[in-house]
């Protein structure tokens, strides 16, 4: 348990992360609903960390660009002419009015709509009305867009951090970077995105959705319990299965599932993909994980999920492997918006393109199956969250599944990858290692 004496805490938010005590297991209601812990998350786990804002194949081209947040703050993530990636503040050096009205697109140029200050894709200022008369000394080059501070890119996925003095993208990632690899550098083409990220809005914390996207197998035989009834959740190949929960990766957590079997199923993908995994930079360690893998739940700290996994939108289809990115937008205390991306390996069918699209959109979408389970209770989370009686009674959460003294849960001794593996799903750990992650960035002072 921490005991915070930093001022810029507010009485209120000091008194509820006092509470944490990870080492325990307990963890406080209100912090899934909180003004005051809101605010401080906005400005030292938003503005500090490594935000994921677009993959690759969403720009292709000179002049793609979409409208991304870090946080609630917005930025125009932009290949510009001579094809290097910005990620540009969203606000005229006039007088602060957002430039982009549409969520993306293709652009030269972005023009304010209320004075005309006009910008290069790349951010600089290039035409300002009337200069001469208004403006006749003003150095056009000290008035560009503002652009974040780091941009980076890792396995197509591009992130940025607003903190000057961020470590490296690579320090960030750290250890994890071998679990993204399994799911995203098996294909030397490597992996695309279909079509434009699905979004709907939520009155949950986007802590819920991190910490489910951490791996949470406990919750599936009841919460989707329907789904596995229908058939719209596949139990996976005959035989029995591993899991592995990883933990001790920074903040970074993963939950793995693997097939007993000796043959290769690689969640499942037809063979003629499956022939080119050749993973040319992965180790041999790496590709034997891949190789039986079922499914894959993650997180990247703080809010991008990703599901590699087999299902379907027909129990009398064949399942189709997926993998499915999440990202959980805070909008407010007890209000995110959630975004979903499908992926697909560039070298794909068409075919197979068109129906792993639909699965998702069945699946994990705002209509998707899986997705309105989650909903339901991630917003009913929220509510008693944001209770006086919740605050004031000091309810605490049972987060001690897996605790060495409450669980069977085992570490795997011979496991190949970094971190911590435990041998069930049984066990909170990759939960609390994501909290020990938030709790630490929202108690460091700026």
């Amino acid at each position: 348990m921490l005991t915070l004496h930093d001022t810029e805490l507010t009485p209120r938010a000091r008194r509820i992360l006092d509470c944490v005590d990870l080492e325990r297991g307990l963890v406080p209601l209100s912090i899934y609903n909180n003004p005051d812990v809101y605010q401080l998350e906005l400005r030292r786990v938003f503005a500090r960390s490594w935000v994921f804002l677009a993959h690759e194949t969403e720009i292709p081209n000179p002049g793609d660009y979409v409208l991304r947040y870090i946080g609630e703050d917005p930025f125009i993530v932009v290949r510009d002419y001579a094809g290097q990636v910005h990620a540009l503040f969203d606000s005229c050096r006039h007088r602060g009015t957002q430039l982009c009205r549409a969520d993306r697109g293709n652009a030269a140029e972005f023009r304010c709509p209320y004075h005309g200050w006009t910008y290069r894709n790349d951010g600089q200022l290039t035409a300002v009305p009337n200069k001469d008369a208004a403006y006749p000394g003003m150095d056009e080059t000290d008035w560009g867009l503002l652009q974040v501070p780091h941009l980076a890119t890792y396995r197509g996925l591009i992130f940025a951090s607003a903190d000057p003095n961020a470590p490296s993208l690579d320090e960030h990632l750290g250890d994890f970077k071998w679990y993204l690899d399994l799911n995203l550098g098996l294909d030397e083409e490597g992996m695309e995105v279909l079509g434009q990220p699905h979004r709907w809005r939520i009155s949950a914390d986007w802590k819920s959705g991190s910490e489910n996207f951490c791996g949470d197998g406990y919750h599936i035989q009841t919460l989707h319990r329907s789904l596995l009834e229908t058939g719209l959740a596949s139990p996976g190949p005959p035989g029995e299965s591993q899991h592995a929960h990883i933990t001790g990766c920074n903040g970074h957590a993963m939950a793995i599932r693997r097939t007993n079997l000796e043959s290769t199923f690689f969640w499942g993908y037809p063979k003629d993909l499956v022939d080119g995994f050749t993973g040319p930079d992965l180790t041999r360690a790496q590709l034997e994980v891949a190789k039986h893998s079922m499914i894959h739940t993650g997180l990247v700290f703080p809010n991008l999920g990703f599901l590699h996994a087999i299902s379907t939108n027909d129990p009398k289809r064949q399942p189709i492997s997926l993998l499915v990115m999440f990202q959980f937008q805070p909008k407010g205390p007890g209000a995110i918006e959630a975004w979903s991306w499908t992926l697909v390996p560039k070298r794909a069918s068409q075919s197979h393109k068109e129906r792993a699209y639909q699965v998702v959109v069945a699946t994990h979408s705002p209509a998707g199956a899986f997705e309105q389970d989650d909903v339901v209770v991630w917003e009913a989370i929220a509510r008693p969250a944001r209770s006086v009686f919740a605050e004031t009674a000091g309810v605490q959460l049972n987060f001690q599944m897996g605790l060495q003294s409450v669980s069977q849960a085992k570490p795997i001794l011979d496991w190949p990858g970094p971190g911590i593996a435990y041998d069930t799903y049984l066990e909170e750990g990759i939960q609390r290692t994501f909290l020990q992650r938030w709790l630490l960035e929202v108690s460091r002072p700026a």
